[in-house]
């Protein structure tokens, strides 16, 4: 594998890198993280001015070392993250452009690039969590539509959200496996009541969503009916091989920032600090270097991440969680004031080993698909 960068890649790094000097010094302040509708005008506005610079695309239709080069220097530049646009721009419009038909990608790619739709991910249910496939949300087919009732949870970005990747059974009979379908389910759709949910940070980007005989078209349905499940597994591969690559790049900076903070405030004296942030570096840049691994093998298999995915993703989580405790012991008394985004940031981090799947479903990806050991009774 030759990640080295071509001379045509390094001209994209200097074209992109003087984009965002020019471009980042006229965005409008940045919102209130709590004001969801505001942070959405804020993302997709920056998506817009990325479509408009011919950059929208990079997730999807770049060269591996190109998407690696956009999201170091977007980084390193401080620009904004995908942020509302995070389903649709890493989950569901891959697995849209992977499993669409032409017509489903023409109707809803364009806008995704563009930041003029944003999607939440109705997957979870209360009683089907890492559990997926027992999820309960029925779907029956009346004519050219689908009457869709039951309850999700944990639906990112519902309450701004234009549209939904739905997962749901359409055939009560067939095994678990083989009756779940995958929708895009229009949010405004009669019979959608949304009810955010309050994190432990104070923020609302998860809500539950109760679904009351609505009609989705079933030209709305990604893949073969029935046929969700292994489509399912396409967004997840994409969720937990790809999607999190920017903030890999997020964690190295946030290192160097720690690293000085400490300096600063006389903890860098304790060698067990040292230490810890030492093998922190480590372990973020062996990430890094997994993402390459993981990026480069999407791209030669068609686009889809394999199971490397949830190696990262195990890994990652934990990582990031370590990141975290260590900034609180750098920061010391101050670690409890919320108005400090590595307060913030910490209480987010609790949710990694949980979110995408969690640890404990990732080991066993990793035991029964790279491992090839027996699949658990």
């Amino acid at each position: 594998m030759d990640l080295s960068c071509t001379d045509e890649e390094e001209e994209f790094r200097a074209r992109l890198r003087e984009w965002l000097t020019a471009t980042l010094t006229t965005l409008p302040p940045r919102p209130d993280p709590l004001d969801w509708p505001a942070r959405r005008a804020y993302d997709c506005g920056w998506q817009r001015r990325l479509y408009d610079a011919g950059y929208a695309d990079t997730h999807w239709d770049a060269s591996p070392t190109q998407r690696l080069i956009f999201l170091e220097e977007t980084e390193r530049a401080g620009a904004p993250y995908v942020g509302a646009n995070f389903v649709g721009l890493l989950h569901a419009g891959p697995t849209i452009a992977a499993e669409g038909t032409e017509e489903q990608r023409e109707r809803w790619l364009p806008p995704i690039l563009r930041g003029d739709e944003v999607w939440c991910q109705g997957f979870s249910e209360p009683d089907a969590g890492s559990d997926l496939a027992s999820l309960r949300t029925k779907a029956v087919r009346d004519g050219d539509t689908y009457v869709v009732t039951g309850q999700k949870i944990w639906t990112s970005h519902a309450e701004v959200a234009d549209w939904c990747e739905l997962l749901v059974r359409t055939d009560p009979d067939a095994p678990r496996h083989r009756s779940i379908s995958w929708l895009a389910m229009p949010m405004d759709a009669p019979g959608v009541t949304v009810r955010p949910l309050r994190t432990l940070a104070g923020s609302t980007e998860f809500a539950e969503v109760f679904l009351d005989e609505v009609r989705v078209p079933v030209g709305h349905r990604i893949g073969a009916e029935n046929d969700g499940w292994r489509v399912t597994m396409v967004t997840l591969s994409f969720e937990r091989g790809t999607a999190f690559v920017g903030e890999v790049v997020a964690c190295r900076r946030l290192l160097g920032e720690l690293a000085r903070t400490a300096r600063g405030n006389g903890t860098w004296g304790d060698s067990v600090l040292r230490r810890r942030l030492g093998r922190l570096s480590a372990e973020f840049q062996a990430l890094w270097r997994l993402v390459q691994a993981n990026v480069s093998e999407a791209q030669a298999t068609g686009g889809v991440p394999g199971a490397g995915g949830s190696v990262f993703k195990l890994h990652y989580s934990h990582a990031r969680q370590e990141l975290y405790e260590a900034a609180a012991a750098v920061l010391g008394p101050d670690a409890l004031d919320l108005d400090r985004d590595w307060t913030l940031d910490r209480l987010s981090s609790l949710s990694y080993t949980i979110a995408a799947g969690t640890s404990q479903i990732q080991r066993n990806i990793v035991a029964e698909r790279i491992l090839g050991l027996p699949k658990g009774r």
